[in-house]
C-alpha cells in the first residue's frame, strides 16, 4: 500500500513538473484607446486559464509615433523581455527583420482573414504578423440635431463646413456654450497623417508617395484640400484641436459637444455607452469627399496586428498566444464588446456581431474607400515619410505658412530622403 502511494505520488510530482515546464511567462506590449487594454487583459486571461501560461501587459502610450520609437529601441537592442507586439498596419515593413515568421505555423488559419489584410503583414514572403481586427475611419454625426434643423448628411467637405457652423451658431444662440461643429485629430502624430491622407485623397490630390514612388504631395489639389483644413482651426474646430489626438477627439464628442467627428470604429460602442450624453443620438456614414477633380471619399486604412519576436525565448507559447489573439473567437468578442472590425468576412454576417454593432453591415462602403498610407512604396523610410508629412500639414494648420509653401518644402525633403530609390 505505501509502495502504491509512493508512486502516485510520484506520478502526480512528475505531472507538476512536466506542466510547470511547458507553462511559460510571456509579455506582450499594446499601446490603448478607449478600454482597449481592459479588453485585450480579459482575453488574456482567458488564454492563461487555457493553457497554463502566464501573460503580462506592459502598456504603452496612446501615440502611435511613441509607441513605435519605442518598439524600435527595444527591438534593434535584441530585446528578450517582449514576446509579443501589437503592431499598427503600417509597421511591417519596417520591423519585419525582427519578428519570427509565421507562415507555416499561421497556414491552418490565414485563409479565414481577407487576403488583403494577410498580404499587408507578408514582407518578402514572409508572414511578420497575424491580423487582430481591422480599422477604416468614419464621419461621425449627430442624428439628432441633423434632424432638429433640417439638414442632411454631409457627402463633400463644403457641406461638412456649412452644416456644422450651421446648427453650432444656432445651438450657441440657443445656450449650447461649449458646442463646436467638427473634432479630428491635428496634433503632430502618426494619425495627423491618417486624417491629412484623407483630405488630399480626397480632394483628388494623389496619396503623399504613390505606389511606384514618385512624390506626388506637391500640387495644387493637395494644397487647396490642407489650407481648406487649416481654416477649420477656430471656426467650426476649437483651437486646442492642433493638441488632439483619438482620445481627445472622442471626449469633446462623448460629452455631446460636437456635431461631427472623424474617429475610428472603436469610438461607435463608447459612445453608445451608459456614460455617454451621446448615447443613441449618432450615427455613422462615409467621410466627405473634396471638390477637386478626382474628389471622391477616402478612408486612411488602419488596424493591428500581432508580432512575435525573434528574441522572445518562448516562441512556440508566444506563437500560440497570437493565433488566439487573432481567432474567429476573440475577434467576435472584440467586435461586440470593442466595436473593432473583423479581418475575418464572415463575422460580418454573424448575428451576434450585427446584434451588438448593427453599423458594422454597413462599414463595407467605408472599406471601399479605403487607402493605405504609403509605407509599401517608401519601405523603411516610412516613418520619416509621415513624420515629415504631418510636420508640413501641421505648419499650415498653424498658420505657419500656406500648403503651397510647405509642400514646396516638403517635396524637396522627401527627394532627398529617397535618393536614388526608396
Amino acid at each position: 500500500m505505501m509502495l502504491k502511494t509512493l508512486l502516485v505520488a510520484m506520478m502526480a510530482s512528475v505531472t507538476l513538473v512536466s506542466a510547470s515546464a511547458q507553462a511559460a511567462e510571456l509579455s506582450i506590449v499594446s499601446g490603448d484607446t478607449g478600454n482597449g487594454l481592459e479588453f485585450l487583459r480579459s482575453q488574456l486571461d482567458r488564454f492563461e486559464a487555457e493553457t497554463g501560461h502566464k501573460v503580462t501587459v506592459v502598456p504603452m502610450p496612446s501615440s502611435t509615433t511613441d509607441q513605435f520609437g519605442q518598439y524600435r529601441l527595444w527591438l534593434a537592442a535584441g530585446n528578450a523581455d517582449i514576446d509579443v507586439y501589437q503592431t499598427d498596419v503600417i509597421w511591417a515593413p519596417q520591423l519585419a527583420e525582427h519578428f519570427v515568421d509565421l507562415t507555416e505555423a499561421a497556414s491552418d488559419i490565414v485563409g479565414n482573414h481577407f487576403p488583403s489584410i494577410i498580404e499587408s503583414q507578408t514582407v518578402d514572403g514572409k508572414l511578420v504578423a497575424l491580423p487582430a481586427f481591422t480599422d477604416a475611419p468614419a464621419l461621425y454625426y449627430r442624428t439628432d440635431l441633423l434632424e432638429k434643423h433640417g439638414k442632411s448628411v454631409p457627402t463633400t467637405w463644403t457641406e461638412l463646413e456649412t452644416t456644422a457652423k450651421e446648427i453650432m451658431d444656432a445651438e450657441r444662440a440657443e445656450g449650447a456654450s461649449e458646442l463646436w461643429g467638427f473634432v479630428f485629430q491635428a496634433n503632430a502624430y502618426e494619425g495627423l497623417t491618417c486624417d491629412a491622407l484623407e483630405w488630399v485623397m480626397s480632394n483628388g490630390g494623389g496619396q503623399i508617395v504613390e505606389a511606384d514612388g514618385t512624390v506626388s504631395i506637391n500640387n495644387e489639389q493637395a494644397a487647396a484640400a490642407i489650407d481648406r483644413a487649416a481654416g477649420w482651426v477656430g471656426t467650426i474646430a476649437p483651437e486646442g484641436v492642433l493638441a488632439y489626438m483619438e482620445e481627445e477627439s472622442r471626449g469633446v464628442w462623448q460629452l455631446g459637444n460636437a456635431v461631427f467627428m472623424r474617429n475610428w470604429p472603436y469610438a461607435y460602442a463608447l459612445g453608445n455607452g451608459d456614460d455617454s450624453a451621446v448615447k443613441g443620438k449618432f450615427d455613422v456614414a462615409p467621410l466627405p469627399a473634396g471638390d477637386g477633380e478626382g474628389g471622391r471619399s477616402a478612408a486612411t486604412l488602419g488596424g493591428w496586428n500581432m508580432a512575435v519576436s525573434k528574441y522572445s525565448p518562448d516562441q512556440d507559447a508566444a506563437i500560440e498566444l497570437v493565433k488566439f489573439l487573432a481567432s474567429e473567437d476573440v475577434q467576435k468578442e472584440r467586435a461586440i464588446k470593442q466595436s473593432n472590425l473583423p479581418t475575418i468576412p464572415s463575422l460580418y454576417e454573424d448575428a451576434d456581431v450585427l446584434a451588438a454593432s448593427p453599423f458594422m453591415a454597413n462599414w463595407q462602403a467605408i472599406f471601399e474607400q479605403a487607402v493605405p498610407r504609403p509605407s509599401a512604396p517608401t519601405k523603411t523610410d516610412y516613418n520619416e515619410v509621415s513624420s515629415l508629412f504631418w510636420s508640413a500639414v501641421h505648419d499650415t494648420l498653424s498658420g505657419n505658412g500656406t500648403a503651397a509653401e510647405n509642400l514646396e518644402v516638403l517635396e524637396a525633403d522627401l527627394n532627398d530622403l529617397k535618393g536614388d530609390a526608396w
